[in-house]
């Protein structure tokens, strides 16, 4: 199966001014990752490892200071007038909250009218069509597009962020603990539109959290990381039942792995 996705020795540094020398801070540390066409890729690690940089870096919402990121086989950082304009289109992220991630002041409508009107010339009539037929897509009724999102649930915001990562249908989704801040049952509803999702529209995800038993039910492969490190990286079944890493049996042991 072809890569979709190719980090090569990527580093992240941050700067930190609370250290006497102002030695930057390593947040991702000569990272290397493959993620496949298709795929389910998990990043596991707790909070702090560098995870959600390393996706950062990914969406370019974060200088690197070395490495490569290729996306369909092109870098990233040496990208045409045209494929800097396509990027965005096709690599789209989900956030943890999203609630902070929903502009408050707009309408659920314009909220996910708002990157039609910005990445396509489409008519105002397909542009209601491609809204409806993607927030029935996530689980929500046309009703909603007239409120706001202070007047939903957790989960039903986090369907509408869902929706907008989507709406312009891109082939790579980052979700970055997109469920943590839900209830157990809500996120069982969110793992689950993912997986749909996924198969139906035929996208490739890169699936961060610290939850491992979310992990193991929705991953097709798992990457474990420490201090910014990938200590580990295999398919799911032999993360789970045959860790190598003593990070990985640390982390594994720390956790109650629900059986399935």
């Amino acid at each position: 199966m072809e890569n979709i996705l190719e980090i090569k020795n990527l580093t992240v540094e941050y700067k930190n001014l609370k250290s006497p020398d102002k030695k930057s801070l390593v947040a991702v540390d000569d990272v290397s990752i493959s993620v496949r066409k298709g795929e389910i890729y998990a990043l596991a690690g707790e909070s702090g490892c560098g995870k959600s940089t390393l996706s950062k870096a990914i969406t370019k919402l974060v200088p690197i200071k070395s490495g490569e990121i290729l996306f369909e086989g092109k870098s990233i950082f040496s990208q045409t007038k045209e494929e800097k304009k396509e990027y965005p289109k096709n690599v789209q992220m989900v956030f943890q909250n999203p609630y902070s991630s929903l502009n408050p002041k707009m309408k659920i409508g314009d909220i996910l009218k708002e990157p039609l009107d910005i990445n396509t010339s489409f008519s105002k009539s397909r542009k209601k069509a491609v809204i409806n037929d993607i927030i029935k897509d996530v689980g929500l009724s046309e009703d909603c597009l007239n409120r706001y999102p202070h007047e939903f649930s957790g989960g039903q915001r986090q369907r509408i962020a869902i929706a907008r990562a989507l709406i312009l249908n891109p082939k790579f989704l980052i979700a970055d603990e997109p469920v943590s801040a839900l209830d157990a049952s809500i996120q069982a509803q969110i793992i689950n539109l993912l997986k749909d999702l996924k198969s139906s529209r035929d996208l490739t995800i890169l699936f961060i959290s610290h939850d491992l038993n979310v992990i193991r039910y929705l991953a097709d492969r798992v990457g474990i990381m420490y201090f910014g490190k990938l200590v580990e990286e295999n398919d799911t079944l032999s993360i789970f039942n045959f860790p190598k890493a003593d990070y990985t049996k640390t982390l594994l042991s720390a956790a109650p792995i629900l059986k399935v």
